[in-house]
């Protein structure tokens, strides 16, 4: 059994992974089980922040009682150990002070060292270590370099040895290493590329040698269509302006160059969503449509009447002229845009509730209720509505 620290919004990071692996409780507000006998590789998860092999299951005591219970365990487990070990200790959900964290580690420490056994303490300046010292220091790759995360559920304590955590110098090298990029029409982050690829749930191209073919009909500058690529996927770009289309081309291009891609199959081409005919195979559709103009504050009433009609417009064309060009039970992952008001509702675009007329059904998740999967930063005002569906 594993267990995932999901990222700044679980809901949609839970969503992930129960597509991708299926046998998914919550554990707390912000961790996820995972019962899989499959090896879990955290790079191809867009929404997990660390991953964990379940080692102990405790009573939720108190932090000494769980301390003793490391102490004891990892004693006895790497008293044998030869050469250095590093050592990380990440609390989640319990009110432990810093230095209590650092003494379990210390007491740790000095028992190891009347067996023989090395190890170097990673120092904690919070309970838990960043995403970013995890990485950095790449614990959980080797059987060398550990990190313990400590996680507290309702009635029980986890406590897990990571298997990595998400590698943000990658994802940051091909966000903002890419020849094209244009702030205009939007951002999307790789990591949510990634989210909504594996949210269209596991794909087949049919052959099992040949990889799903995904499709996305607003490409922009290629995010999607790259995370597809590194997912080994076929992608399929289109866009209306000429414009994206080359952008995309330069950044397939680099990214096959840049990340030893030596067999990508991709396409890219112009045109519009609401009357372009594709070319199959369409293993999956997804996409982040058209999210009308950014907002730094909320719109009167009249802007947002006029603003979310010619979003609705747009996209029930779109998902009208798709209908007709995918087969029955076509996976269709979509961001769409809705607006977040001063108090905090939002506001939604009217064919989230007319899904049936355009010829689609939401797909049922068991962790997450579709309302849920509103991706959006703090301050913004357009948030990004992701849609599971599947063609009737």
């Amino acid at each position: 059994m594993y267990i995932a620290l999901l990222g700044r919004q679980p809901e949609i990071s839970i969503a992930e992974l129960e597509q991708v692996y299926g046998d998914v409780s919550w554990f707390s507000e912000t961790s996820a089980l995972v019962e899989t006998t499959e090896p879990i590789d955290i790079q191809r998860l867009g929404g997990s922040q660390k991953i964990g092999r379940v080692v102990l299951t405790l009573p939720a005591r108190d932090w000494r009682t769980v301390s003793m219970k490391i102490v004891s365990h990892y004693t006895k487990a790497w008293a044998a150990f030869e050469g250095k070990l590093t050592l990380g200790i990440s609390v989640y959900g319990a009110d432990v002070p810093v230095r209590d964290i650092q003494k379990t580690g210390l007491i740790l420490k000095s028992k190891l060292k009347q067996s023989g056994a090395s190890l170097r303490l990673i120092p904690n300046q919070e309970a838990a270590l960043s995403t970013a010292t995890s990485h950095h220091n790449k614990l959980g790759l080797t059987d060398n370099k550990v990190e313990l995360l400590v996680i507290r559920g309702r009635d029980q304590v986890i406590v897990a040895e990571s298997i990595g955590a998400q590698n943000i110098t990658a994802l940051a090298a091909r966000d903002q290493g890419r020849p094209r990029r244009d702030a205009f029409v939007g951002m999307l982050p790789p990591k949510l590329a990634q989210i909504m690829i594996n949210l269209a749930g596991p794909l087949s191209g049919g052959k099992k040698e040949a990889p799903a073919r995904i499709l996305d009909p607003f490409c922009g500058t290629g995010v999607i269509l790259q995370e597809a690529l590194l997912l080994r996927h076929a992608a399929y770009g289109t866009d209306l302006a000429e414009k994206m289309v080359r952008y995309s081309h330069d950044n397939l291009t680099w990214l096959q160059e840049h990340a030893g891609i030596t067999s990508a199959n991709w396409e890219v081409h112009e045109g519009d969503a609401m009357t372009t005919e594709w070319h199959g195979p369409i293993d999956a559709v997804v996409s982040e449509t058209y999210l009308g103009q950014p907002f730094s504050a909320p719109p009167s009433s009249s802007k947002l009447t006029e603003v979310r009609g010619n979003c609705h417009h747009i996209v029930s064309a779109f998902l009208k002229n798709l209908a007709g060009q995918i087969a029955p039970g076509t996976p269709v992952v979509i961001a769409v845009p809705a607006w977040r008001a001063i108090d905090g509702s939002f506001t939604h675009l009217p064919l989230v509730k007319d899904l049936e007329r355009l010829g689609y059904e939401e797909m049922s998740l068991r962790t997450v209720r579709p309302d849920q999967l509103l991706y959006f930063r703090p301050d913004q005002v357009v948030a990004r509505e992701i849609l599971l569906l599947k063609k009737l």
